[in-house]
């Protein structure tokens, strides 16, 4: 007994750790060995408060009230009146709540970063100089991956970047931003080929389960209603070249997911059909538990689709609604808590109509 102290004392010298400290050390080790991480990239639908932390507008934050007030207190940043889609997902995988990039502490990124940036697209391009675009994501990423062979050596590094899931949300803010000097189908073809050209890179660095959201009806937010009505639909109904824009791209993820897997060994995907969950619930709100699906509440004007929640942005005026879990959506482009835990639940525990080949609950469980 006397000989195993002393070598521990010894081994703990060499490398460098306090003796006192060996214990936590030791836990964080085999936590690596055997611990689930998340990795979340994209943009506002799973911005955590990154955008808290860089040199932008308040058209790219929501750090204020009312965002978070049925969860967080003082609000985080996240666009939403509470947790969304990356939160669910990690208490479900029993792990804590994922950090932001600009947040993580020394031993906080073992189970994961969020490098997410609301208003954030797969186009450098896309709103250039406010956001953190998917390169950029892919930049801190690999910061990251530096810091975990640092501090816990190559090989079991390697082994916690690669039975970690990469879960992404990209490629809406490119389509709000449409550029009508390309064809449709070539515009999304570039989008989704620097969405590919991220997802090669941090298989590079050893990640190897993806997680890919399709695009939902980009023309039938709140946001895109009321850009209808003032351009004189006044039904309010969706804007089609929004909507079709989508669909465009989400008819080639597939493929590229396919290409990828071909390609490169040991890649795993899985494809969640949000264009198809937020739809529905779109059109038929009482079936999921909502009274209003076309209204947001929280704006201003036409469906409350004015980007003016909380008063800090261009337009200051507002109405808040009084009961939020009524409604689908809580602004102008962002759904509520109650939504996103029900996406989560999907992407969670899903069947295949939704999410394939693998739900997430079977896929951290899958062995790299």
């Amino acid at each position: 007994m006397m000989g195993l102290i002393i070598l521990i004392i010894w081994f703990s010298l060499i490398i460098g750790i306090p003796f006192g400290c060996f214990g936590s050390y030791e836990r964080t080790l085999l936590s690596v060995q055997k611990q689930k991480a998340l990795f979340v990239f994209g943009d506002s639908l799973f911005d955590p408060g990154n955008n808290n932390y860089i040199n932008t507008t308040t058209q790219f934050q929501a750090n204020w009230s009312p965002y978070g007030e049925s969860f967080f207190n003082p609000p985080t940043g996240r666009f939403c009146d509470g947790r969304i889609i990356p939160d669910f997902i990690a208490e479900y995988a029993e792990l804590p709540l994922v950090p932001s990039y600009f947040e993580i502490g020394k031993d906080h990124f073992v189970h994961g970063v969020n490098f997410a940036s609301g208003g954030a697209g797969c186009l450098v391009e896309t709103f250039r100089g406010f956001v953190i675009d998917l390169k950029t994501q892919l930049k801190y990423f690999k910061k990251v991956t530096k810091d975990l062979k640092n501090k816990f050596g190559r090989k079991k590094s390697r082994q916690l970047l690669s039975n970690a899931v990469y879960i992404f949300s990209a490629g809406n803010n490119d389509y709000f931003n449409f550029d009508t000097t390309y064809p449709k189908h070539e515009y999304a073809n570039m989008v989704i080929g620097n969405l590919t050209s991220v997802i090669k890179g941090i298989y590079k660095e050893g990640g190897r389960k993806f997680v890919i959201l399709t695009l939902g009806p980009l023309g039938c937010t709140p946001g895109s209603r009321a850009l209808n009505f003032q351009q004189g639909n006044k039904s309010g109904n969706c804007i089609q070249q929004l909507t079709t824009l989508a669909k465009i791209h989400n008819s080639i993820l597939p493929k590229m997911l396919k290409q990828l897997q071909q390609h490169l060994p040991g890649f795993k995907y899985s494809l969640f059909d949000f264009f198809k969950v937020a739809s529905e619930r779109i059109h038929n709100p009482s079936k999921y538990g909502f009274k209003i699906s076309k209204t947001a509440c929280c704006g201003t004007g036409p469906f409350r689709g004015i980007y003016s929640c909380g008063g800090k942005r261009q337009v200051k005026e507002y109405k808040l609604c009084k009961n939020v879990k009524d409604y689908l959506f809580f602004d102008s482009g962002h759904l509520t808590e109650m939504t996103y835990k029900q996406v989560a639940e999907l992407l969670w525990n899903g069947t295949v109509d939704v999410i394939q080949p693998y739900n997430l609950k079977s896929f951290f469980h899958l062995p790299a």
